[in-house]
């Protein structure tokens, strides 16, 4: 077992599709202010059974979020404390198959971020308006990308089970082709051996 760390920090979002091998922990670092919501999604697209192992610490080493051999979940939460926040995938129950492992971290913005937060008087308040109408078309279109991206995990996982269900049945048409392969010619060489009748001694064929 075998971690691999990394550190994120300076940006509101993290979306991220990345390989967790068997027996494997992969741990993600996040530095976080205090009295901030976020939102932590995750979805296995390909390998196995479509299950990984998820965790969430507190800056203090609290867990504070745990499921065990999950498709996908969603974690919201609020934070009590600023600090450095771990959240890791694990794949040490499975043997063999390592997995597609695809993540999103979102941190909500402050109110106080909004534009116009501040202004004051006739003429900030009609630049107000223009920012906030600015501002609603920014959140709008952000939320657009997030159903783009979801929609492209969709299309991937189906895509996956799709290639994953062709290849089976594709294995199973050859080894059913096999078999009546083998089938056939056993038919053929059991009449054959039936009706061959072998000569009889002395040059004579038996009547």
């Amino acid at each position: 077992m075998w971690f691999v760390v990394f550190l994120l920090s300076g940006i509101s979002a993290i979306e991220m599709t990345f390989e967790l091998q068997e027996h494997e922990v992969q741990c993600f670092h996040e530095i976080i202010p205090k009295d901030k919501k976020f939102t932590l999604e995750y979805q296995v697209i390909s390998g196995g059974h479509f299950d990984v192992d998820c965790h969430l610490m507190s800056p203090n080493s609290k867990v504070i979020y745990k499921e065990q051999r999950k498709q996908f979940d969603t974690f919201h939460h609020s934070t009590v404390e600023e600090g450095e926040y771990t959240f890791c995938f694990s794949n040490e129950f499975s043997t063999f198959a390592h997995k597609t492992v695809y993540f999103d971290l979102d941190m909500e913005e402050d109110n106080k971020d909004a534009p116009g937060a501040d202004a004051g008087g006739a003429h900030a308040t009609a630049l107000t308006q223009l920012e906030s109408s600015a501002y609603a078309i920014h959140e709008s279109l952000r939320l657009v990308v997030d159903y783009q991206s979801h929609h492209r995990l969709k299309e991937r996982i189906g895509r996956e089970v799709a290639e994953y269900l062709c290849e089976r049945v594709q294995n199973w048409s050859i080894g059913q082709t096999v078999l009546i392969v083998i089938v056939a010619f056993g038919q053929v060489f059991m009449l054959r051996k039936l009706f061959d009748k072998p000569a009889s001694r002395g040059g004579k064929v038996g009547i």
